[in-house]
């Protein structure tokens, strides 16, 4: 079935390419030159295959920013490019037809892909703040308050890289916050690119007096063993917590595995011991089992994963499969907050979603 599905969607997407391709030498017209044609479909060919043959081929940069670069322009173009046609459809019916309106309508194409493409960027690199304000009805000893930093899906590695990282730790430091939450995906599936940037050495400089803690998404994964990863992020200057819990300052932290790890323990199994008595944070990658942790006491969840869609309309597919798929949501006495995330997925642009720092201003009892 799984074989069925990827082939099927294989030839959808090659569908796809070729009317991009077709309708972008359409608007060239570059003339009956055969050679010109074989080296168009070359490229291509070449381009639109960049970011998956990039990763097979042992994460090759140039291919997989090509690659990038190029799921941002077909979005924006399987987008637009309808619209086009639809349009000129219409004109042709009509007496406002033209000569050269196909011209005409494949430059204003070029020119909102641009903006577009333009926009995007900004809103991907260009993080704001969200702050939540949520009180926990729970005994935290000597803390009345507490201000927690929270930044998910930061996907740092080739175009998500050490500038990023840097604008990352100055926002968090900003906000002084007195402990720190990674809940997941806080690298690109490649930790020699986390690594070789020296972005372990920049989130050293985070300063959060109760420390910094993560979790793992289906992203934080490579080549090696999970413990030589979990050793590197934690050369970072985070505690990693895989599948367990600690007290910090009373308060019981708990990190989960992700949902795609098949050895992943139940939450009642980690909890186990736990003083419910005392406030219960909990870190989980994808938020979908919000209903397992409030039964199991947790007051507060941070998730990440969904990015809000990253690329409008699919927010509304995020909507769909996720209780909870940004923002704030309360079940019980737990509160549930799911960031955009700092970084992005795939193509460098936001449209219809921003990324962000999530600040969390907790009071107790």
């Amino acid at each position: 079935m799984f074989i069925f599905v990827g082939i099927v969607a294989i030839i959808i997407y090659g569908l796809l390419v070729y009317y991009i391709g077709r309708s972008v030498w359409s608007w060239m017209k570059p003339g009956p030159s055969l050679a010109l044609k074989m080296v168009y479909i070359a490229v291509l060919t070449v381009v639109s295959t960049s970011f998956i043959s990039g990763r097979f081929l042992g994460n090759l940069t140039v291919l997989n920013i090509i690659g990038s670069y190029w799921m941002a322009i077909f979005y924006v173009l399987i987008v637009l490019l309808p619209l086009m046609h639809i349009t000129l459809w219409l004109l042709r019916m009509t007496a406002l037809r033209r000569d050269g309106m196909e011209k005409v309508a494949g430059s204003i194409v070029l020119l909102l892909m641009v903006i577009l493409i333009g926009f995007g960027s900004f809103n991907a690199y260009s993080p704001v703040v969200r702050a939540y304000n949520i009180h926990v009805a729970k005994d935290a000893g000597a803390l009345q308050q507490l201000n927690i930093v929270m930044a998910s899906d930061m996907h740092f590695g080739v175009l998500s890289g050490k500038a990023h990282a840097e604008r990352m730790v100055k926002e968090i430091n900003d906000l002084k916050p007195d402990m720190v939450l990674f809940p997941g995906d806080i690298i690109d599936d490649d930790l020699d690119a986390y690594l070789h940037q020296g972005i372990d050495q920049i989130l050293t400089g985070i300063q959060a007096p109760y420390g910094v803690y993560a979790s793992l998404g289906n992203h934080d994964r490579f080549e090696g063993e999970i413990p030589e990863l979990i050793e590197a992020l934690e050369q970072s200057g985070m505690t990693v917590l895989y599948d367990e819990k600690q007290t910090v300052e009373g308060i019981t932290l708990v990190g989960r595995r992700d949902k795609q790890d098949q050895d992943r323990a139940a939450l009642s199994s980690i909890m186990e011991g736990a003083d419910l008595s005392k406030p219960v944070f909990l870190l989980d990658h994808q938020p979908n089992a919000l209903g397992e942790a409030q039964e199991q006491g947790v007051d507060l969840t941070v998730s990440g994963h969904t990015h809000r869609g990253q690329v409008f309309p699919a927010h509304l597919i995020t909507q769909a499969l996720f209780e909870n798929d940004w923002g704030y949501l309360q079940k019980g006495q737990m509160h549930s907050i799911v960031s955009s995330g700092y970084g992005f997925w795939g193509p460098p642009i936001r449209l219809g979603s921003r990324s962000e720092i999530v600040q969390i201003h907790v009071s107790f009892e």
